[in-house]
């Protein structure tokens, strides 16, 4: 029989006995569960007994109604405990639960006697003798009867607990011989197996050292018919077909020590292939991270930090040649600390000495297995901080040295040949990246430069057009303003009984007109360098803010309040603020811009802030300055809007705007030598600073230059085409005491310079404009110097110092020239000049 199936046969009876053993268990068990339960209800009838002993006493002695009523209801439920047989099979514990009832139903009959024998006591009380002695009678037969309840109530209690303890000794019993049976049943299967298998395994294990030593003269012959039958007879057959076609033992070692030859041959190239792969991996990888760069620097760390991890190295850098030495441009991070000790920081110099570094410049890779045998500088520099070897690699571009790649370790013999190619490869790598990395650099200068080149040229070609579209316009414009701002000039001056308000009004006119010829003379300036026509003077700043803030007046509160909007304007102005040198009229004319931006910012309404104050030093140390700040509350801007704010024709109102008013002022703060800063957030506003140096003390405190009053009284021949000019200026001199003649158009004031010098009645001076139809201002002073070269010739032009618009070219046969509108100071100052010039000369 198989061994196999004798263990099941006797798992197979095993299991029977536990199954057996598990049936009794549960029978007993469920028959002491029975006898426990018979127990307890034993138990109540006994503590009920017991109850209506103690209760009928009580009853006897006291008499109370509560007794009464208690010994009924424990009488109740006594009967109801024993009305049923309870599980008591046994004929004993019937007969005895029958005495039990009958005892009960006994004492209910003489509890009721006794009940009885009260009432006679109410109703017969001469009895009550001979009746106490019958409760006595009564009382004492109740407590034998409850006495003789309690009697077989433990009975039947001492016959459970007698069937209770023999169901536990038959359990007992029963469990040990199942128990017995079943260690019986395993001792036996185990025997067997030992016997079958250990003896047959022992001359297994025996044959098979026998083999091992290398005889094969051995047979274990089984003839079990069981699985270690099998086993051995499959042995013999194994080594029966070893005889036959193994070799000798010393062929089988010759074969053993050729395969293990063979094996590590195998092994060292798969582990120099590995190594291969490994580098070709680190070589593409290092290549496509520096490809993806286009600087030195990022390139250069790419790769040292790339070596450090990954060949790895203790210590990495590359060098630019420069000149006759190395200039260090890349440290790694893990190397930082040695190059710190060895003072190869970066842009540290290291001169070139004569071995390795002056055959790496020349093109050479180079390897020192150990440095601390080489006498030479650099090796002496690397083996004091404990390197030992170290391979020095060239970066060439072009055939041309640029630069090495240096690394280094601590070991002796510690780059193999793999590891010096791999470098060699790397440095060819990174010479062609950092070449071409330089190549971009270059090509992106030329590209930035190509595009600053176009955007100045786009930016010039702009302002030639606004500064062309100016001077084409700059004539018509001074034409019209000159006569308002003549009479405005006039009036100030001879009209004595003009009110307050009047003379205030007429001198926010003649500002007006002042601000309006400067924007038109440098509307033209945008495009050229400005030529020094204006001198600068000391300015009021606070003075000159309270100007502004009349002049805008209609802009930042009536035009607003039209539409339901309230704008305030607020002033925050310096103490005891010192003057600066400037053009008061463009700075008002800046300062008007600037208001005029922040009230369309305020669509809503809001504050407009006029902020000055002395500074004594800015952050990069000049000084001192005056800040004129004007700030709103209003939109804002981006970053973009600020960054393209101050460039000409730039706007973002729309149609509405014309990009010239932030131009403007910035032309104002160039031609001041001042800077301006701006501060803008969306939805909190813009503040625009200016810093204006401080004007010298000397110039400060300047006399105020002295008006110049009306001449002696001249003959004055003006010319101009525009008939309100003339009348204006014929006004304007004949109050000042002179002769004035006009002429309508250049022919016409020839005509009449003519017609007077044959007539021998000469014009003492000739005014007349430059821009006139046909004859224009150029050939009527030519022909006044002409006929009369001492004729003092005054040029009127539109187009401010400039006779032709973007000619260049120089006044001809002008003795002055005079920008419209002219001011009555300088019409006086030129006539004066033109008095003393014709006194000169007779």
């Amino acid at each position: 029989m198989k061994i196999s199936t004798r263990l099941k046969l006797a798992q197979i009876i095993c299991i029977a006995l536990l199954a057996i053993m598990a049936v009794v268990f549960a029978r007993t068990t469920q028959q002491m569960r029975h006898e426990i339960a018979k127990a307890e209800i034993t138990g109540d009838v006994l503590r009920g007994a017991a109850a209506l002993r103690y209760l009928s006493l009580e009853y006897v002695q006291h008499h109370q109604t509560r007794t009464k009523a208690q010994w009924l209801q424990r009488h109740q439920s006594l009967q109801t405990m024993i009305a049923s047989d309870g599980g008591y099979d046994d004929e004993d514990e019937q007969m005895l639960l029958r005495d039990v009832r009958e005892r009960q139903q006994s004492l209910l009959g003489l509890f009721n006697e006794l009940q009885g024998l009260q009432a006679e006591f109410a109703r017969t009380p001469e009895r009550r003798t001979i009746l106490l002695e019958l409760e006595a009678r009564l009382s004492g037969l109740m407590m034998n009867r409850a006495q003789a309840m309690m009697s077989d109530a433990e009975d039947l209690a001492r016959i459970s607990r007698s069937k209770m303890l023999s169901a536990q000794s038959d359990l007992v019993t029963v469990g040990a011989v199942l128990g017995v049976l079943v260690l019986l049943v395993v001792i036996g299967a185990m025997g067997l197996t030992i016997r079958s298998v250990s003896k047959p395994l022992a001359r297994l294990q025996q044959a098979t050292k026998v083999i091992g030593t290398g005889s094969l003269d051995v047979l274990l012959d089984a003839r079990a018919d069981d699985e270690i039958g099998n086993l051995a007879r499959s042995f013999d057959g194994m080594v029966e077909r070893l005889r036959q076609t193994t070799v000798s033992r010393d062929e089988l070692i010759h074969a053993n020590v050729a395969l293990q030859t063979e094996v590590a041959e195998r092994q060292a190239a798969e582990r120099k292939v590995v190594a291969q792969l490994a580098r070709m991996s680190l070589l593409h990888q290092i290549t496509r991270s520096i490809g993806e760069r286009q600087d030195l620097p990022s390139i250069f760390q790419v790769v040292v930090r790339c070596l450090e991890d990954q060949l790895p190295i203790d210590f990495g850098a590359i060098c630019l040649y420069q000149g006759d030495e190395l200039v260090v441009s890349c440290v790694g991070m893990q190397s930082y600390q040695l190059s710190e000790a060895m003072a190869m920081g970066e842009a540290a110099r290291i001169e070139i000495d004569e071995n390795g570094l002056s055959r790496c410049v020349r093109g050479h890779l180079v390897y020192e297995p150990d440095i601390r045998e080489v006498d030479f500088p650099f090796p002496k520099r690397l083996a004091k901080v404990g390197m030992s070897s170290m391979v020095l690699a060239p970066l060439l571009a072009e055939s041309t040295v640029f630069g090495v790649l240096i690394v280094a370790r601590a070991e002796v013999n510690a780059f193999s040949s793999t590891d010096c190619e791999f470098l060699r490869q790397l440095s060819e790598h990174v010479a062609l990246a950092a070449n071409q990395a330089r190549l971009y650099g270059a090509l992106q200068q030329a590209y930035d430069d190509l595009h600053q080149s176009q955007v100045q040229v786009t930016k010039q070609e702009r302002l030639r057009a606004l500064g062309q579209m100016a001077s084409g316009i700059a004539h018509d414009i001074n034409n019209a303003i000159s006569p308002i701002g003549l009479y405005a000039e006039s009036l100030l001056e001879t009209e004595r009984g003009l009110s307050e308000n009047g003379r205030a009004c007429l001198q926010v006119i003649e500002r007006a007109i002042d601000d309006v010829a400067s924007t038109v003379a440098r509307m033209r300036e945008f495009y050229r360098q400005r030529e020094p026509q204006l001198t600068h003077s000391t300015v009021n700043v606070n003075l000159m803010m309270q100007h502004v803030v009349d002049l805008t007046r209609a802009r930042w509160s009536d035009m607003p309040q039209q539409r339901g909007i309230v704008i305030e304007m607020r002033q925050e102005l310096g103490v005891e603020l010192p003057a600066i040198l400037g053009v008061e009229g463009e700075i008002r004319e800046a300062l008007t811009n600037l208001i005029f931006n922040a009230v369309d910012a305020l669509p809503e309404g809001g504050a407009v802030t006029l902020r000055t104050r002395h500074v004594e030093q800015l952050e990069d140390g000049s000084g001192p300055y005056v800040l004129v700040e004007v700030a709103d509350s209003g939109t804002g801007m981006d970053e973009a809007t600020q960054r393209r704010c101050l460039e000409p024709f730039f706007t973002t109102k729309g149609e509405r705007g014309t990009g010239l008013g932030l131009a403007t002022v910035y032309g104002m703060i160039e031609r001041h030598s001042a800077s301006i800063a701006i501060e803008s957030r969306l939805n909190h506003g813009t503040a625009v600073k200016m810093y204006f140096p401080v004007a010298p003390s000397t110039a400060a405190g300047s006399a105020p230059a002295q008006v110049q009053g009306p001449g002696p009284g001249l003959r004055i021949l003006v010319v101009d085409d525009d008939p309100t000019v003339l009348a204006s200026l014929e006004n304007i001199l004949s109050l000042d005491g002179h002769h004035v003649t006009k002429a309508d158009g250049g022919q016409a004031g020839i005509d009449q310079f003519c017609a007077a010098e044959q007539a021998g009645n000469p014009f003492a001076v000739v005014i007349t404009d430059l821009g006139m139809p046909y004859v224009d201002g150029r050939k009527v002073a030519e022909t006044v110097k002409r006929l009369a070269p001492a004729t003092p010739v005054v040029l009127l032009t539109g187009w401010g110092q400039r006779l032709i618009p973007d000619s260049g070219e120089a006044p001809v046969n002008v003795d002055q020239v005079l920008s419209k509108p002219p001011k009555m100071r300088e019409l006086r100052l030129a006539l004066a000049k033109c008095a003393e010039q014709l006194a000169a000369q007779a």
